[in-house]
C-alpha cells in the first residue's frame, strides 16, 4: 500500500470528505444537487492542477451508481473512446449508466472532440471533462452547450492546512510533523493539494523521525511557478500588471511584474507590454512615457536578463505613477470608425497636391497657404462628413 502516492492514498470517497470547494459542495450548490438527484450530468470540471477535478468525477460517479471509465487524452486516441462507446452501450442494454471521464480533455482535437457528441446527446454517457485550460478556447462550442462547466479553485492556504493535518492524522505522525513545517508545505504547494502531500510524502521519508522547516525546504527545494508562457496564466498576470499600472498602484505592478520575471517570461514581451501601454494609456498626459518606454525595450534588448530587471521595475514603476490619458486612444477610435465610415471620400479639392498648372487651374490647393496653423475656409474634412456632422 505504502508504494501507492500519499495523494492517491488521501483521496476523497464522499463529498463530505472533500475539502474546499465550497461553492460547489455546499449545501444546495450544484454537486450536491447532482449527488442528491442521482442523475448524472455532462460536466467540465475547469482549474488548476491539485484542484480535484479528478477526485469530484469519481466521487459523483459513485454516488449516482455508474461505472466509471477514465481516459487521458494525452495517451488516449480515438480507438480508446470507440471502445468506451461500445462498452457504455453494453451497460445500456443492462440499464447501467455510463460516466465517462476524461482529463486533459483539451489535448484532444475538434475531430476526437466531436465524436462525442451523438453519445452524450443521446444520454448513452454522461461525459466529465478535466481541464487546466480556459475551455472557452479549448473544448469545442456543441460540447460546451450540452454540458456544465465548473470552475474549480486553488486551494487556499486554510484548506491545504486541513488536508495535511487529516493525512498527518491518518499516518500517526502528529508528533513528527512540526507545526512550522505543515505551514511551509502549504505554502510551498500553490494551493495544489497533490503537490503539498507529495512535499508531505518526500519529506517523511528524508526523516522519520522528525520533519521540520528546513526538513521540508530540502525536499521540496523552490517551488516552480504555476505559469505557462503559451496558456491563461500567462495572460491572466500581464493583464493584471497592465490594469495595476492603469490603476497606478506600484504596488501591485511591482508585484505581477515580479511574477512574470520569477516565472521566466520573455522580458522583451513586458517591455513591448509598456511601450504600449505609455500610448495608450499615458498619452496626451505625459508624451514623455513612451519614449522612457521605447529606451526600455532598447535596454532590455542590449543587456539581457538578469541586469535588465533593473530598467524593468524603474519603468514599470514610472508608468505607474504616471498621470493617465485615454484621450489620444479614444480619438484614435473615432478616426478609424470615421475612415470605416467613408473609406471612399474624394479628398477635398482645396487639399490636393496641385504640381503643375493644369492642377492648379482646375482648383487644386486653392486659397491654401503656406503658414503654421493656417485653417482654410473649407475646412479640412470630406465634404461627405462635414454635411453628415
Amino acid at each position: 500500500m505504502e508504494r501507492v502516492p500519499l495523494a492517491e492514498r488521501m483521496r476523497p470517497q464522499t463529498l463530505d470528505d472533500v475539502i474546499g470547494q465550497t461553492h460547489l459542495l455546499g449545501q444546495g450548490e450544484i454537486l450536491r444537487q447532482i449527488v442528491k438527484s442521482k442523475e448524472p450530468v455532462s460536466l467540465i470540471l475547469w482549474g488548476p492542477p491539485g484542484s480535484g477535478k479528478t477526485t469530484l468525477a469519481r466521487i459523483i460517479a459513485r454516488e449516482v451508481e455508474a461505472e466509471f471509465i477514465e481516459l487521458s487524452a494525452v495517451t488516449s486516441g480515438k480507438k480508446d473512446v470507440e471502445k468506451v462507446i461500445e462498452h457504455a452501450k453494453q451497460n445500456w442494454n443492462l440499464q447501467l449508466r455510463t460516466i465517462l471521464f476524461v482529463d486533459e480533455i483539451h489535448r484532444f482535437n475538434k475531430a476526437q472532440q466531436d465524436a462525442f457528441l451523438p453519445h452524450v446527446e443521446s444520454g448513452l454517457i454522461s461525459l466529465i471533462g478535466a481541464t487546466t485550460e480556459n475551455p472557452s478556447f479549448e473544448v469545442i462550442t456543441p460540447l460546451l452547450s450540452r454540458s456544465r462547466v465548473l470552475v474549480l479553485e486553488p486551494h487556499s492556504k486554510a484548506d491545504i492546512i486541513s488536508i495535511l493535518n487529516h493525512a498527518i492524522n491518518e499516518l500517526g505522525k502528529t508528533k513528527i510533523v512540526t507545526a512550522e513545517a505543515i505551514d511551509y508545505l502549504a505554502e510551498l504547494s500553490g494551493g495544489d493539494a497533490r503537490v503539498a502531500l507529495g512535499n508531505l510524502e518526500l519529506s517523511l521519508n528524508m526523516n522519520k523521525r522528525k520533519v521540520t522547516a528546513d526538513v521540508v525546504k530540502t525536499a521540496a527545494q523552490k517551488r516552480v511557478p504555476g505559469y505557462d508562457k503559451k496558456g491563461e496564466m500567462h495572460y491572466n498576470v500581464i493583464s493584471a500588471f497592465i490594469k495595476s499600472m492603469r490603476g497606478s498602484d506600484v504596488e501591485a505592478t511591482l508585484y505581477y511584474l515580479s511574477r512574470m520575471i520569477d516565472a521566466g517570461e520573455d522580458p522583451k514581451f513586458i517591455a513591448r507590454r509598456m511601450v504600449i501601454f505609455a500610448s495608450e494609456d499615458i498619452g496626451l498626459a505625459g508624451n514623455g512615457a513612451l519614449g522612457l518606454a521605447l529606451n526600455a525595450f532598447e535596454a532590455v534588448e542590449r543587456i539581457g536578463m538578469p541586469e535588465s530587471s533593473y530598467v524593468l521595475y524603474h519603468v514599470a514603476t514610472a508608468l505607474a505613477r504616471s498621470k493617465k490619458s485615454r484621450e489620444a486612444t479614444s480619438l484614435m477610435y473615432d478616426a478609424q470608425a470615421l475612415a470605416k465610415k467613408y473609406p471612399d471620400s474624394p479628398v477635398p479639392i482645396h487639399l490636393r497636391n496641385a504640381p503643375t498648372k493644369l492642377m492648379k487651374d482646375l482648383g487644386y490647393a486653392k486659397d491654401y497657404k503656406w503658414e503654421a496653423d493656417f485653417k482654410h475656409d473649407k475646412g479640412f474634412l470630406p465634404d461627405e462628413i462635414t454635411k453628415s456632422s
